[in-house]
């Protein structure tokens, strides 16, 4: 699974790496989470980069994954301003014991290493929390390019809205 950060804030005087999510970027990570875990897809390993939007955008999404979730989770520098080779590299160390992996990153990489594996995606991009789902038969260290398929594609606008529930006075 690849997830793009989602909605980034850009506050005067803060470097790149230390970006917030905006308003928006908070509302669509946990609607990401819901998806996820409404499909089944839960992963066991995840790899996200260390910017502050990707991290953000993996802890507001992780609770919406449910309590069969409890994936080990990697924080990794190199997955910030990773190329998609780079991306590649790092699936390709997970350890066999995982099935199911998330990377949390960032565009460029993101796009092209999905567009790498599976082929062009719906709309032809990855919009910020967006995500991506990719299977593949083999091992982490066999992923290359054209062997994976999309089996699933969200961007959270096209996701349903959650309703607010009615406070009784």
């Amino acid at each position: 699974m690849l997830l793009r950060h989602a909605k980034s804030d850009w506050p005067d005087g803060v470097p790149d790496h230390d970006r917030p999510l905006a308003r928006r970027g908070r509302r669509d990570a946990p609607a990401i989470g819901r998806w996820l875990r409404d499909r089944g897809y839960l992963p066991d390993a995840v790899v996200c980069s260390t910017a502050l939007r990707a991290r953000q955008t993996w802890e507001l999404a992780a609770p919406q994954l449910g309590p069969r979730a409890r994936p080990s989770v990697t924080f990794q520098p190199l997955a910030y301003a990773a190329s998609a080779a780079g991306l590649l590299q790092l699936a390709r160390e997970l350890p066999g014991r995982y099935r199911a992996a998330l990377l949390v990153g960032h565009n460029p990489g993101l796009e092209e290493l999905a567009a790498a594996l599976a082929g062009q995606l719906p709309g032809g991009r990855l919009p910020t929390a967006a995500v991506a789902v990719l299977e593949f038969g083999g091992d982490w260290q066999e992923l290359a390019a054209g062997q994976a398929r999309l089996a699933g594609f969200a961007v959270p606008a096209d996701l349903p809205k959650k309703k607010a529930r009615a406070v009784n006075p």
